[in-house]
Formats: structure tokens, C-alpha cells, sequence
């Protein structure tokens, strides 16, 4: 009987429509403005002076000389999620752009591949990245960040698309793939980078489970359902329908992409009081400058991970206040659409801004919950003091499918965190087009070259 790994390969190895091709530009394009505007930040600093001191090579490493292929996807693999700004698949609860496509990167210059292998090799590693994500469950995401324990496999699916690995040795690769995946939530409760070093060695282990089974080298194919394998010792939950069930397209369609620099489960919450505020302004209930001294009490209702994750009225630091409703939705009705510029020290710290998320309360609703992890959803209520409350709620986030994103936002997001890299306008330009329309490789490289990591 076929393991799922084996039944597996042959969704992976099916052929990649141009429409399929066309949204793995999408998401290279996001990727790529999300992990430049990482190396402005210490994470992404700290990753590319280690990257520095390996030897060189001809993989890319952003705002660096190139550098081995496994290092490459290493270093740049940690930069993708920095901002909290990286797509993001709902039902599987991970986000696999920031794992796949360094991967698939690494692995297409380092056997001269072409742009279509890079396209080909990103729709297979999302698809076994999300196919395994759903398949590990709510009981695996509790304690065990999914992104990398699902995103290892989909570094290896990628890298073996590159090599034109055969079906027993992409077993192999997706079995060693899976005998060291995953990361620790525990994190989450203390200011540190291992979220991004999570993702790096996900992507890293992927590449090389892959190249090493291109040289013959054996892995568990049942590493899933085994007896001592993923499912058992970290999935309670897992649903193995999820590796081979049917669906009429590659789920890189079913993926979302984030608009606001915040964790997703602050984003509806988000949208949610940025069509109140335009409501606040249409009633003059609220100067142009967006002072909420009219408001009362905000009330959010959302889903139980949005307050397991993202529940934090005083955040002492930029990456918590990226995992914070209370200042997510201070700051969308302070100054409307969210930036990186309201995650910085002043705002977090400020008694006016604290003031505001004080009188922000959050709670589960259960019709949020129900809809979870399919749908992100959220209501928002604000109170104001002549006694009027207004209300709006949110089934999807915008940039889910169900509420997408247009070509010119995606645009708009690339260009504004390229620019907040520091690449020249010229640069930003050529890269966007290069993703969007070319032909050739070579041209996303080499506007790439533009960009310096800060010393």
C-alpha cells in the first residue's frame, strides 16, 4: 500500500497551467519586497553578516555577494516573515512563501534553471506545503509553528522539481524532510528572533533532504502515519484525508496576501475599523486628523487564535505590538491604513496611543470561531459618547480570495517595501516588471543587485 508521501507525488508532478505560473509571480514578486525590507531590521542584518562569513557561490543572497546555494536559502529564508507582512494559507495556518521560494531560488541558479523552473518549482512546494499543513491539524499549530514543520516539505517538493527528482526519491527527500521539522511556540512568550531562524533551517533542511536524495540517499516514506512518525508524535488531530484529497486547481490560488505589517489574525480586526473610521469621518464624529476623543469603548469580536496569539493591551516592543489587536486597531483608527511606521517605538509607547488601547476590549465570537481556520473574520463595535454605537463586521480579510487584492495593491505594497529597503526607484520598477511580465531570470537578479543590506 502506498505511503502519503508516495500518494503525494503524483499531485505534485501533475503540469503547471500558465494561470498557476502567473500567481507563482505574484507571490515570488511579495516575497521578494517582504524579504528586501527585512534586511533593514536587525533579524535580517544579524542573518546576512552570518551568511557573510561562508564562502562564495552563485546563489543570490539579498543585499549580498552571492553565496552557496544552501546558505543562500538558509539567510534568506529567515527574511520573508521580519515584517509579518508574507502570504499566508487560512486553512493550514502557515505562510509558505518565506520557506518555498528561497528554497526554489537557491536550487534553480545553482543548476542553471530558467524562470519558468523557478514558477514550476514554487506552485509544487506550496502545494506540498499546504496539502501537509492541513493535513498536521489545529492539534499540531497549538504547539508547533506550522510554517515550518510543513514548510520543510515544500522546500524539498520545490528543490526536487529543480533536480527532476523521480517519484522514489522525492519519497526519500519529503521522508528526511519531515525526521527534523518544526519549531516551538514558545517563542511567542519571549522577545526573541526564532521565528525567522524557524524558517531558515526549514528551508535549508528541505534543499538539502532534496540534493541528497538526488545522490540516492533513503528516507522514511511514511514519516507522516507511521507508527513514531509526524502524525503521532505531533498531530493528534492530523487529518491524513488532507494529503491526497481532490481539488480543481494547484492551492496556490487558495493562498492570501497581507496587506497591513501585522500577524493575520489582527487583519480583520483591521478592516473591520478602517470601514468604521470612514464612517466616524462621513459623520464628522471625527476630525481629519483622526483624534478618537468621541469614542468610548471599541468593542472586537473575533476567533479563540486571534486572542491566544494577538490579545496584548501593552506591547513593549515592535514585534509584539505586530501580534497586538488592541494596538492594531488603535492605530487603524488613529491614522486609517496601517504602515510599518506605526509599529515604531513612539507609537507603542505613547500614553495618548495607550490611552486608546486601554479602551479596546476583545472577545471569542463563536461564529468567528466556527468559520476558523476556512475564514478569518471579525466584528468591531465602537461606542461614542453621545450614546450612538456603530458596528462592522469582516467574514474574510482583504487579500483572502473570497476578498483579494488587484494587481495595482500588490504593486503598491512591492514598491512601498522596496523603497523602505532602500533600492533605487529605477531598481524597484525593473524587478516589478521582471516578476510580473518577464521572460528571464536574470533581470529579477539583477535589479536585485541593487539592494545593501545595512551594516
Amino acid at each position: 500500500m502506498a505511503t502519503l508521501t508516495e500518494k503525494l507525488i503524483p499531485l505534485l508532478k501533475r503540469e503547471v497551467n500558465s494561470e498557476s505560473r502567473q500567481r507563482a509571480r505574484q507571490h515570488l514578486l511579495d516575497w521578494l519586497a517582504c524579504a528586501a525590507a527585512a534586511l533593514t531590521y536587525p533579524a535580517g542584518q544579524i542573518m546576512a553578516r552570518f551568511a557573510a562569513q561562508s564562502g562564495a557561490g552563485v546563489a543570490l543572497l539579498l543585499g549580498a555577494e552571492p553565496r552557496d546555494p544552501l546558505m543562500a536559502a538558509f539567510a534568506n529564508g529567515a527574511l520573508g516573515n521580519v515584517l509579518e507582512m508574507d502570504d499566508v494559507h487560512r486553512g493550514s495556518i502557515l505562510h509558505p512563501g518565506p520557506i518555498v521560494i528561497p528554497a526554489a531560488l537557491a536550487a534553480v541558479q545553482a543548476n542553471a534553471g530558467t524562470l519558468d523552473d523557478l514558477l514550476v518549482a514554487i506552485v509544487r512546494g506550496y502545494e506540498a506545503t499546504i496539502r501537509i499543513g492541513c493535513a498536521l491539524g489545529p492539534s499540531h499549530y497549538r504547539y508547533f509553528h506550522s510554517t515550518s514543520s510543513a514548510g520543510a516539505f515544500g522546500a524539498a517538493a520545490a528543490v526536487g522539481s529543480v533536480l527532476g527528482l523521480n517519484d522514489h526519491a522525492l519519497a526519500d527527500a519529503l521522508g528526511n524532510a519531515g525526521t527534523r521539522t518544526g519549531g516551538l511556540w514558545q517563542l511567542r512568550h519571549e522577545e526573541v528572533m526564532s521565528k525567522s531562524l524557524h524558517n531558515a533551517q526549514a528551508a535549508r533542511s528541505g534543499y538539502e533532504a532534496a540534493a541528497l536524495a538526488a545522490l540516492g540517499f533513503s528516507g522514511p516514506h511514511a514519516i507522516l502515519e507511521g507508527p513514531q512518525g509526524m502524525f503521532a508524535a505531533m498531530a493528534a488531530q492530523a487529518d491524513a484525508s488532507q494529503i491526497d484529497c481532490a481539488h480543481p486547481d494547484w492551492l496556490i490560488h487558495t493562498c492570501s496576501f497581507k496587506p497591513w505589517p501585522a500577524c493575520r489574525h489582527a487583519h480583520p480586526a483591521i478592516d473591520a475599523t478602517l470601514a468604521l473610521r470612514e464612517q466616524l469621518q462621513t459623520r464628522r464624529k471625527m476630525d481629519p486628523l483622526g483624534d478618537p476623543g468621541p469614542i468610548v469603548a471599541v468593542n472586537v469580536h473575533t476567533y479563540a487564535d486571534a486572542l491566544k496569539f494577538c490579545d496584548r493591551v501593552h506591547p513593549a516592543s515592535e514585534a509584539q505590538a505586530k501580534f497586538s489587536l488592541q494596538h492594531a486597531v488603535a492605530m487603524a483608527l488613529l491614522h486609517g491604513a496601517p504602515s510599518l511606521a506605526h509599529y515604531r517605538p513612539e507609537q507603542i509607547t505613547s500614553p495618548y496611543v495607550g490611552a486608546l488601547r486601554e479602551r479596546i476590549k476583545v472577545a471569542e465570537l463563536a461564529q468567528f470561531s466556527d468559520a476558523y481556520p476556512a475564514h478569518f473574520g471579525a466584528a468591531v463595535e465602537i461606542q461614542l459618547r453621545n450614546g450612538m454605537r456603530l458596528r462592522h463586521a469582516v467574514p474574510d480579510a482583504l487579500g483572502d480570495p473570497e476578498n483579494p487584492m488587484d494587481e495595482r495593491a500588490l504593486k503598491l505594497k512591492a514598491l512601498a517595501l522596496l523603497a523602505h529597503a532602500g533600492m533605487p526607484e529605477r531598481a524597484r520598477h525593473e524587478l516589478i516588471f521582471a516578476c510580473r511580465e518577464g521572460q528571464d531570470l536574470d533581470l529579477i537578479l539583477t535589479a536585485l543587485k541593487s539592494l545593501k543590506a545595512p551594516q
